[in-house]
């Protein structure tokens, strides 16, 4: 199911995708798949790939995965929007991270899809703003794929449906290779949102595409429909890949395709 596109969004990918190469091709991106993976981890991997691209090595890297739960706090957040002791976070096992993406604090745990796209946006016009604009549409469109209705929120970045927020978006640009992302709640555990004030927005909920639908969701058929959405998005072509293709270009090697 395709949705229809007002025309400031399409103006916006299409001068993001569009304007700055040949309409005719299309970049490679590399898919990289886990299941759930710790967060400093991941956190290693995504800094790697972000070395290897400001040296000009590889291509652009959307990383897909779970995480064991844990709380991260970006640059505009703190300890004030933790609720709870952190000595009940410990007894629960869940950890907290400062890390350097925009935003507050968030969650994140099983059920949750998250992406970590490392792009290079001299690519899409050197546009920050355009590109967290792009991540928003990826997630309406996967969205809208089951029937659900998401929009934008001026003001926070993100996805949400009526009022409360479905997906959260944080990144971090670094001459101009991206990190950090985007997190779908699709069968979140929605109760330790409890725990903090999600992205600094006070007495707004959140939901997960399971509590919306009423039914239990495959997660593999979601990672389908938005890679789907991503190709769409930002004009791609997707290449999957295992951990030690990657590892062979972020240890030397210039390209992999």
């Amino acid at each position: 199911m395709r949705m229809s596109m007002n025309p400031v969004t399409i103006n916006l990918i299409n001068r993001l995708t569009g304007r700055y190469r040949d309409r005719t091709m299309a970049w490679h991106c590399y898919l990289l798949e886990f299941g759930r993976v710790d967060y400093p981890t991941a956190l290693e991997l995504q800094e790697n790939v972000v070395k290897s691209r400001l040296l000009g090595r590889g291509e652009d890297v959307l990383i897909l995965l779970e995480h064991s739960p844990v709380i991260t706090i970006g640059r505009g957040g703190g300890s004030e929007d933790i609720l709870v002791p952190l000595e009940t976070l410990e007894r629960m096992g869940v950890k907290i991270y400062q890390v350097p993406r925009g935003g507050r604090v968030t969650y994140h745990g099983p059920g949750q899809l998250v992406g970590y796209p490392c792009l290079d946006l001299r690519r899409y016009g050197k546009d920050v703003h355009g590109y967290l604009r792009l991540l928003e549409e990826v997630l309406i469109r996967v969205l809208d794929g089951y029937n659900v209705k998401a929009r934008r929120v001026t003001g926070h970045a993100g996805v949400w449906v009526g009022g409360k927020k479905i997906a959260a978006i944080g990144i971090h640009v670094r001459r101009w290779i991206t990190s950090h992302g985007f997190a779908l709640n699709v069968s979140t555990d929605l109760g330790y949102f409890d725990m903090i004030v999600p992205c600094g927005v006070k007495n707004r909920a959140v939901t997960s595409l399971e509590q919306l639908l009423g039914r239990t969701l495959d997660m593999k058929e979601v990672r389908q429909r938005l890679v789907e959405c991503w190709c769409d998005v930002f004009k791609v072509q997707i290449q999957p890949v295992d951990l030690q293709v990657l590892e062979t270009w972020i240890q030397g090697s210039s390209r992999c395709f």
